[in-house]
């Protein structure tokens, strides 16, 4: 299993995370190929797809991949996904419990949280990622990180194509994207050309 600080450095390297939703096991996994298919390398399944936690294991498994579990909201969560590979973990509030938890199994926690407070709440509990959620203008980063340019901060849910660029130059440590890059429909359809393109020139606009 990969380090906290190694996933850390990675994230920071690559600088963007696939992070997908969607009402259907199936449908997520030709989703997740496709964008891996399109350059991405670290890959979020969210608890709230019908058998994350198998999606988990079998992506895991897959060389050059690190993946995660997003919607961690039990420590029972936390666990399950650790033991089925997940390198790291992705809630949309700050729980100390499983930020401890995520410490104490050894993988990166990544708390949502939507104000500085929380942020640095989060930060002295341990969590080496705050996640920005819902993202807010790039400028809101850029003033957070003035005061506290320590915090490693990852907005999501907000971030897309055109816009994911400003979040990084304000001083987003990594981006991850959501509908923007697994839109619905297309999801649903199975239209894997569709969404491997996007990756593609998403991951070309988060590079430096």
């Amino acid at each position: 299993m990969i380090s906290i600080e190694s996933f850390v450095e990675r994230l920071g390297s690559e600088r963007a995370s696939a992070i997908l939703r969607c009402p259907s096991e199936s449908n997520a996994r030709v989703a997740m190929e496709a964008a891996i298919a399109g350059g991405f390398r670290i890959c979020e399944f969210t608890l709230t797809i019908p058998n994350a936690i198998g999606l988990v294991r079998e992506f895991a498994a897959k060389s050059g991949l690190l993946v995660g579990a997003g919607t961690v909201l039990t420590v029972e969560d936390a666990r399950a996904a650790v033991d089925a590979g997940a390198s790291f973990l992705v809630s949309p509030v700050f729980d100390p419990e499983i930020v401890a938890e995520a410490a104490r199994l050894g993988v990166a926690s990544i708390p949502g949280c939507a104000t500085p407070t929380e942020m640095l709440a989060a930060h002295r509990a341990g969590a080496t990622l705050l996640k920005l959620f819902p993202a807010q203008p790039a400028s809101w980063i850029a003033q957070t990180l003035g005061p506290m340019p320590f915090l490693k901060i990852v907005p999501t849910s907000g971030v897309t194509l055109e816009n994911c660029h400003e979040h990084l130059a304000a001083g987003a440590y990594a981006v991850g994207f959501v509908n923007s890059l697994f839109v619905p429909q297309e999801v649903a359809c199975g239209d894997a050309a569709a969404i491997e393109a996007r990756a593609r020139a998403m991951l070309q606009a988060a590079r430096p």
